[in-house]
């Protein structure tokens, strides 16, 4: 099996904006409320489709991605193969022109009590650019509880008895930071922020608040305040940005920005050819800066900012060629 490229999905939202198209090259119709593109999915309806493209096996040009996974899963998975049924995560960029909602994921034990089909979502933001007054939300303030929380939000009727960003932990980010949000962590994404996420294949969000605003009809959208409240974790506290590890003993800068159960993202800048091996498992590759050519056998294709590539397992080892610097996210699974 050869690299793969898939059909962006793509969805429109109220806090949506257009730089999906203007700076990582996505079709955009003419709205300006471009809030997601779905990069690679395997979640219910929402599959991705392998793209018809000249560079990839003509054998899986628009197969969606859970048929690859249920036919193809030795070639796609390599030594993980028996581990996974589904793709395990979800991969997207997020343009954020208003603050999302105030929110929280569960686990994975909690998920399934609310939906047996679904699992928790754990997930990290690398941050692409963001404006001035742009802020990330991420945990509660040290010390804030479950009856602290709850009254900063709306019972009965009646309004909250406190501010709801007494309790929230935030902070400015800047181009190239990340963020990793583990499932049960209360945050939102501040306006203005455009970034790349890793998550678990999971779509359980539970709105806290949604800063006031209305959808198409004038309505509040619907919030979630038992449910988020069951699934907050009130131990973890705030929490900051990941600190970059260097990767010593390579042949060109490697920075690993996360490593957990979940997933692990290293990021490549690239500036002479260099090649990376899959070690049996399948790599996903995210291009957030500069432009160039990945090769492997029997294959080789052009990718630029805000492409998006997954190596199978079956496919040992890819070289990349920089036409430009390129910043290159590697995602897995350990």
């Amino acid at each position: 099996m050869t690299p793969l490229t898939f059909q962006p999905i793509l969805k429109r939202i109220r806090w949506g904006g257009t730089r999906l198209g203007s700076v990582l090259g996505k079709p955009l119709e003419s709205y300006s409320d471009y809030a997601e593109s779905w990069e690679i999915s395997d979640h219910g309806a929402d599959q991705s489709r392998v793209e018809e493209n000249l560079s990839v096996d003509q054998v899986y040009q628009d197969w969606p991605l859970n048929r690859l996974v249920k036919e193809r899963a030795e070639e796609l998975f390599g030594v993980q193969a028996h581990k996974f049924h589904q793709f395990p995560l979800l991969v997207k960029f997020l343009d954020a022109k208003d603050c999302l909602s105030l929110q929280v994921h569960p686990n994975d034990q909690q998920a399934v009590l609310f939906d047996p089909n679904e699992n928790g979502k754990t997930e990290a933001w690398v941050i692409l650019e963001s404006g001035p007054e742009s802020r990330i939300y991420a945990g509660l303030k040290a010390g804030v509880d479950h009856e602290m929380l709850r009254s900063c939000l709306p019972e009965g009727g009646k309004p909250p008895q406190n501010d709801i960003e007494d309790c929230l932990h935030s902070f400015s980010v800047s181009p190239g930071d990340c963020v990793y949000i583990p499932a049960g962590t209360v945050h939102a994404i501040g306006a203005g922020i455009l970034l790349a996420e890793i998550q678990q294949s999971s779509d359980l969000t539970f709105r806290l608040h949604d800063w006031g605003y209305l959808d198409e009809e004038g309505d509040p959208r619907e919030i979630h305040i038992k449910k988020a409240l069951q699934c907050t974790d009130f131990q973890r506290g705030p929490i900051q940005p990941c600190l970059p590890k260097i990767i010593p003993g390579v042949d060109h800068q490697v920075e690993e920005l996360v490593r957990s159960d979940f997933f692990v993202i290293l990021r490549h800048r690239v500036e002479q050819p260099v090649q990376i091996l899959t070690a049996g498992r399948f790599r996903i590759f995210l291009v957030l800066e500069g432009a160039g050519t990945f090769l492997a056998k029997n294959w080789q294709q052009d990718f630029r900012k805000g492409q998006t590539c997954l190596l199978p397992a079956s496919t040992t080892e890819v070289t990349v060629r920089p036409q430009t610097t390129m910043g290159i996210l590697e995602v897995f699974i350990e």
